[in-house]
């Protein structure tokens, strides 16, 4: 189950682990990009050389070591000491920040109002505050942003039509300020003519309680939002939702290229793309100020049919049309 951990982590924008530059003219040191996860870092020896985002930047040219320096923070799953961690990456001085999500993004912001900030993955960046407008966002942060409003309509309208007869749904979302999205889910599921249930999970020994919970209401299906916990979680997750034969539906699809049923959402490696991107564009000179914040152009729909099998789901064929992928 450890794959789930890993795919999840490099869908939802944990991008982040290596970096590779090439100014455009001689400087006297190479520029220094620091880095701000809420994770840990992987214990994969080869975790670099497996990132997506190692290859989108070589091929811009930056290669760490060489014509570029890296900074990385790991908070190490303790969300409160990404502001310290923030606030070192500002004490020395680095060229940009790139910010993992949304808790990172925080913590980089209150840091710094001057050092460039990347986005890698945020939610509604204007709602939270990031940017001024996705145009021009005005302040120097910039990045990518998803369309999240709209993404949860579509994911309910899609489980919808996958379990016809549901009348229920839970919602599976981290304790605390709550995520943008979650208004629109509700808004949309009540639409759709199903009651919601918001299950908020914060600790390990949060999610059997959750899972007893929906069963207990006769959940028909459940959304799993992407937040810290739930992806620390995601093994636990994926096990629960198969022994309990509960329908669920992701936003990312490394959750279900790992077991999860379906997934809708924002092409990976699109999205690594763009925020290498912005790196190369801010170390060669360009305003975060003056970038405009990009929404993803493309998005896929995932099936996997071993795990319809598993808890008896028999799938749509208007669904299995509809799929960018089917694993079998």
């Amino acid at each position: 189950m450890r794959r789930i951990w890993l795919a999840v982590v490099v869908a939802i924008g944990f991008i982040l682990v290596a970096f590779v530059a090439e100014p455009q003219k001689p400087s006297s040191r190479p520029p220094r990009i620091g880095t701000l996860s809420a994770f840990s870092p992987p214990s994969q020896p080869d975790w670099q050389q497996r990132s997506p985002f190692w290859g989108a930047l070589r091929e811009l040219g930056w290669i760490e070591g060489q014509n570029i320096m890296v900074e990385r923070r790991w908070a190490e799953g303790r969300l409160d000491r990404l502001p310290a961690l923030a606030t070192e990456l500002v004490q020395l001085k680095v060229d940009l920040i790139l910010a993992n999500a949304g808790a990172e993004i925080v913590a980089a912001k209150r840091a710094t109002t001057t050092i460039p900030i990347v986005m890698a993955s945020s939610l509604d960046a204007v709602e939270q505050g990031f940017v001024l407008s996705l145009a021009r966002p005005g302040v120097n942060v910039t990045g990518v942003t998803s369309m999240t409003a709209e993404l949860s309509r579509k994911r309910l309208g899609l489980l919808k039509e996958t379990v016809p007869k549901i009348v229920r749904v839970a919602i599976l979302h981290c304790r605390g300020p709550s995520l943008p999205g979650l208004t629109a889910t509700i808004a949309a599921a009540r639409t759709l003519g199903i009651s919601p249930q918001l299950l908020d999970v914060a600790e390990a020994d949060d999610y059997k309680a959750a899972f007893a919970a929906a069963i207990r209401e006769r959940d028909g299906a459940m959304i799993v939002f992407t937040c810290y916990s739930n992806v620390q979680n995601a093994p636990r997750i994926a096990a629960l939702a198969a022994g309990h034969r509960l329908p669920t539906m992701y936003n990312e699809r490394g959750w279900v290229d790992a077991g999860g049923l379906m997934s809708y959402g924002p092409r990976s490696a699109d999205m690594v793309r763009l925020v290498a991107t912005y790196v190369d564009k801010i170390l060669k000179g360009a305003k975060p100020a003056d970038l405009p914040v990009q929404q993803p152009a493309k998005f896929e729909f995932v099936v996997n049919l071993k795990t319809a099998k598993t808890i008896g789901l028999t799938i749509p064929q208007s669904i299995l049309l509809r799929a960018d992928q089917v694993i079998e």
